[in-house]
């Protein structure tokens, strides 16, 4: 809980971040600083009734906990992956969620609560979030990366959020970089394949794999052998203990990464691009790779003024995001 004394005018905004990994409800009145927060995992693989449930427990659980008047309530705010249907708060099975196929989540949680919900996008809500109030603040062309277990994009242009004909602007993770290669986005080959946490692990059970045949020494080949997966974070541990592979695919991940900064460069000519997840967690061993192809891919006048920062509001930022859909984008 915040130690921050809650005013009795203040309204209290609900905040649901709903990710492939974990789904985290948070309570606010004065962004970026939360008064409660719940988190739980995802488990995608079991479908959205349980999660759903947990979020209403959990909201229910904040408001009581902080002796709230419900009254106070200003309206809840839910940000996930696309697709989805802003309009008619429906999630569209993106693909770290494939068994949440059009789950009508604002009109559910609209009629647990009688209040307002709202549904946005992760990448658009986490570009406003970091424009307001983090790495991107007073800046008035960004692009916030989600660069978690997917790779999404939200784009602000002239100092607002830029959603396009249909809602779907940005989606750099869909946008095919090689004709083949590691799958992200339901494309082979895409950006989010080669440069997110699911495509770093696919990568790297590859790459170990190619390793052990050819009889390499490698810290990743025991955790192959004893889980039979890899995850991004495997790499990142192994990466920081010195291992020799797994600083590769740290610098190859950047490279892709690299590539995709640069056209949305090319595209969008931004001031800042912030990128959150494993930007935030990784640094500068992610990012410059990321930076030097950035810089030799795209356009040199548009690159020498841009800047690839991680993003400031760090594990916060999914928080505050949901936090920002609550109270109106």
């Amino acid at each position: 809980m915040s130690e921050r004394q809650i005013n009795s005018g203040e309204k209290i905004w609900v905040g649901v971040d709903i990710g492939g990994t974990k789904t985290a409800v948070v309570l606010s009145s004065e962004p970026p600083e939360m008064l409660g927060r719940i988190e739980f995992p995802t488990l995608p693989e079991q479908g959205p009734e349980r999660v759903i449930d947990l979020i209403k427990q959990s909201i229910h659980q904040l408001v009581d906990s902080l002796g709230i008047d419900r009254a106070r309530l200003g309206g809840i705010g839910v940000s996930c992956g696309s697709p989805q249907n802003q309009a008619a708060g429906v999630i569209q099975a993106p693909p770290n969620l494939p068994t949440w196929v059009d789950v009508p989540i604002t009109s559910i949680l609209r009629e647990e609560f009688g209040i307002d919900c709202r549904l946005e996008n992760d990448a658009d809500a986490g570009a406003v979030a970091e424009h307001r109030y983090g790495a991107g603040n007073g800046t008035r062309y960004m692009i916030f990366l989600t660069m978690g277990t997917g790779l999404g994009a939200g784009v602000i242009a002239d100092g607002r959020l830029y959603r396009g004909a249909s809602g779907q602007a940005g989606e750099i993770g869909h946008v095919r970089l090689t004709p083949s290669g590691p799958v992200g986005y339901h494309k082979a080959g895409s950006v989010e394949g080669w440069a997110s946490g699911c495509g770093m692990a696919q990568v790297a059970v590859q790459e170990v794999a190619a390793a052990i045949n050819r009889g390499e020494a490698t810290a990743l080949a025991a955790r192959l052998h004893s889980s039979g997966v890899l995850t991004a974070k495997d790499v990142a541990e192994a990466a920081q203990q010195g291992d020799a592979l797994a600083l590769r695919l740290l610098e190859s991940t950047g490279n892709r990464l690299g590539e995709a900064l640069a056209i949305l460069v090319d595209l969008f000519n931004p001031e800042r691009i912030v990128v959150g997840g494993l930007a935030m967690r990784l640094g500068d061993s992610l990012l410059d790779p990321a930076r030097r192809t950035m810089e030799r891919e795209a356009l040199p006048a548009s690159a020498k003024i841009c800047k690839v920062v991680p993003a400031a509001l760090g594990e916060r930022i999914g928080d505050v995001a949901a936090i920002c859909v609550a109270m109106g984008m």
